[in-house]
């Protein structure tokens, strides 16, 4: 079992054995209590349910305890709330217009989808081997975006604010939610070219959104509020502290940075331009969790990642105002926004792209422009969490599942394409392919070779560094495609 399952053992034990006014100052395990309270309520009443399992769980100080009651409570979790994605899936199926019918259920996109979506790779290693509860709040991020797409705005209104008491890392996607709401549902009617009516405007709409996010927040901070523990819980959600990069390397612009700031750094050393006594002797990609200089570049600050991000998101917000296409278009915003966020994230992890890969299987099964970038991106991204599992045991296992979740992304869409040019290009095709030799020489290759002792780290540089350039393509490729993308005047009126 992974880190996260000792993680979530620990939370059991801190909401079930401790009063609610030590949930967030509780630190006998380094793995404390950094999700937002209704996440903690959640393990609040897991742990009502694990206490017939195994009791032991539930004591704080019986760290890394892993029974096998406790194993077969954990895994057992996740697989009964995993029931609320699947009904989320179901909703989002119902929302796929059928302009593309099949006379064979195989090829008809609602299953496409549903395949995409229920067996998704990235989500069935870090949830049913890795350990998390994604499935569940996926489940809430993929109901609420149904919800939007059905026209019940207050629902999904609703449904989002409680996901992001959840888990924070959702607060990413929130200009998405936000400009659609207040685009879609605040301002009620558009004029026959398409532009805003602003006298549509309806003050009603917008206290019913605001009382909706007000009662949300009150319901989860509110007892922290008055406990005096609110910025206690704030340092929490958000420790800057960690650094900008994870242990392992997101694949995102900052490991293409710090690859940099390291193959810089090399050159200076080399060519003497560089004094290796005032170099730190910490290593990015050493495994560590803390605030580092970086030696040639200059170092990022989170305020700095901030910046990136804003300015990232920006165009995709503008688009969603300006150029309304419906659901699409907010799906679209979507993906660039939890992209974007990805990119240029503070102390962003790996799991993260998960936030953009689920999202785009909606739009991959409507356009085959979208289908290409799809493929790109899952294919990348899935391979980039290959370093989350890492034992022998685990390799074939991670092997085979990836190939079975591309072969049918594949197959599935270039046959529900087939009338149209190819999905991906001969140089993106390439890229792919060379995940193959990657991953013989990070896992066959590399620890044979004496360069193990002495640069353990490398196959989690190369696996960051190949991944984050398919990835940033991808996002560009998204990008290029929305801000080019010609809408006519029937479309911005609907």
């Amino acid at each position: 079992y992974s880190t996260d399952f000792e993680v979530h053992r620990n939370w059991l034990a801190i909401t079930h054995s401790l009063p609610v006014s030590q949930w967030y100052y509780e630190a006998t395990s380094e793995w404390t209590l950094d999700y937002p309270p209704f996440f903690a309520w959640f393990e609040y009443a897991l742990s009502h349910i694990a206490k017939y399992f195994d009791p032991q769980m539930l004591v704080v100080e019986n760290l890394n305890y892993a029974s096998h009651a406790t194993i077969l409570f954990q895994r057992l979790s996740v697989i009964f709330t995993d029931t609320l994605f699947i009904y989320a899936v179901h909703e989002c199926c119902r929302c796929i217009n059928g302009k593309r019918a099949a006379k064979d259920i195989l090829e008809k996109p609602t299953f496409i989808l549903a395949v995409l979506l229920l067996w998704n790779f990235g989500l069935l290693i870090v949830d049913h081997i890795h350990f998390q509860y994604n499935g569940f709040l996926f489940g809430l991020m993929l109901l609420s975006v149904a919800r939007l797409c059905q026209k019940r705005y207050l629902e999904g209104a609703l449904l989002f604010a409680v996901l992001l008491h959840f888990k924070h890392i959702y607060i990413y996607v929130a200009p998405a939610y936000g400009i659609y709401l207040l685009r879609s549902y605040c301002f009620t009617a558009n004029n026959a070219d398409g532009s805003l009516k602003w006298r549509s405007f309806s003050f009603l709409h917008v206290t019913l959104l605001g009382l909706i996010v007000c009662l949300v927040s009150a319901l989860s901070l509110g007892p922290f509020l008055v406990l005096g523990q609110l910025p206690q819980v704030i340092a929490r959600l958000f420790p800057f502290k960690r650094g900008l990069c994870h242990a392992y390397w997101a694949p995102n612009f900052w490991a293409l940075y710090n690859a940099m700031d390291k193959a810089l750094t090399i050159l200076g050393l080399k060519c003497n331009f560089l004094d290796d006594k005032k170099i730190p002797k910490a290593s990015m990609t050493g495994g560590l969790v803390q605030e580092f200089q970086h030696t040639v570049l200059p170092s990022v600050t989170p305020l700095a990642t901030l910046i990136c991000t804003f300015i990232a998101i920006l165009p995709s917000v503008f688009c969603l105002w300006f150029k309304p296409q419906g659901p699409r278009g907010f799906l679209q915003c979507l993906v660039l926004c939890a992209l974007s966020s990805f990119m240029f994230g503070w102390h962003v992890h790996e799991k993260a792209i998960l936030l953009a890969i689920l999202p785009l299987s909606l739009l991959s099964i409507q356009r085959a422009k979208d289908a290409g970038i799809y493929l790109i991106l899952s294919t990348t991204g899935h391979f980039s969490l290959f370093p989350l599992l890492f034992t022998p045991p685990e390799l074939p296992i991670k092997i085979l599942l990836m190939l079975l979740f591309t072969v049918y992304s594949f197959s599935s869409l270039k046959s529900l394409f087939r009338r149209e040019k190819p999905l991906l290009n001969w140089l993106e095709t390439i890229y792919l392919i060379h995940l193959v030799p990657l991953e013989i020489f990070c896992e066959i290759v590399f620890p044979l070779t004496p360069w193990k002792q002495h640069f353990p780290f490398v196959p989690l540089l190369l696996t960051s560094v190949y991944c984050a350039l398919g990835i940033t393509y991808a996002w560009l490729k998204l990008y290029v495609s929305v801000l080019t993308e010609r809408i006519s005047v029937r479309q911005k009126a609907e």
